[in-house]
């Protein structure tokens, strides 16, 4: 299959996957960002959302730079003026500069890397992009509870839990400062609609996370090489 054909394949599913529930994605990430991720970012912080899908995070976010990485096209079309767009494999060099960035933001992105390899060269360039002390803060499935699920969409590649991810990120001069398992539950903005108040309280209430929770919530930070 040749690039061209893969990008159109990526066109094609996320077409189909999300292109029906934008509406409601769109609300729930604007209570995520605003109840609980806000919390990590400055309004002077420059923020990349990588592997922005259709922006529902880094349209909501509040900061003074705000960039979108995805190989989708597709993905600039929904981006606020205000977002720079980078359409490219994030497993190559960044169209940024050194240091130009203190957050780094990623949902459900990591599992559809093709290889280990590729997302350590993706964890090189967060590296090299973000400021010291500068934060990478990734959610995704973990496949520690989700052992079936995990492989029901063709495009997930990588099975990943939150203990692997923090050794290839701490092997790669990061440093853990956040670590949560269980976090939100599995397909929650794209499946079941859920009453955007229930969300709400789902946040307010950790405990829950331990029960419904099916998706790891990792932070980490710039910190030197060793």
């Amino acid at each position: 299959m040749t690039a061209s054909s893969e990008h159109e394949l990526v066109q094609r599913i996320y077409r189909a996957r999300f292109t029906q529930n934008l509406d409601y994605r769109r609300r729930v990430w604007d209570l995520l960002v605003s109840h609980f991720f806000q919390r990590y970012i400055k309004p002077n912080d420059a923020v990349l959302d990588l592997g922005c899908g259709y922006g529902e995070f880094i349209n909501t976010v509040r900061c003074v730079k705000k960039f979108a990485m995805d190989l989708n096209s597709d993905a600039r079309k929904y981006l606020d003026p205000s977002v720079q767009f980078l359409n490219q494999d994030c497993s190559t060099r960044w169209q940024l500069e050194d240091a130009s960035l203190q957050v780094v933001f990623s949902s459900n992105f990591f599992e559809h890397l093709p290889d280990k390899p590729a997302l350590g060269r993706t964890f090189d360039e967060v590296f090299r992009c973000l400021v010291p002390g500068g934060r990478l803060i990734v959610m995704g499935p973990n496949i520690k509870y989700l052992p079936g699920e995990y492989w029901d969409f063709w495009d997930h590649c990588l099975p990943l839990t939150e203990k692997s991810l923090a050794e290839g990120l701490t092997s790669r001069g990061f440093q853990i400062t956040g670590c949560i398992a269980k976090f939100l539950p599995y397909k929650m903005a794209n499946h079941r609609r859920y009453p955007i108040v229930f969300v709400k309280l789902y946040l307010r209430f950790p405990l829950a996370w331990q029960v419904f929770g099916k998706q790891f919530l990792l932070v980490v930070s710039k910190s030197a090489r060793v």
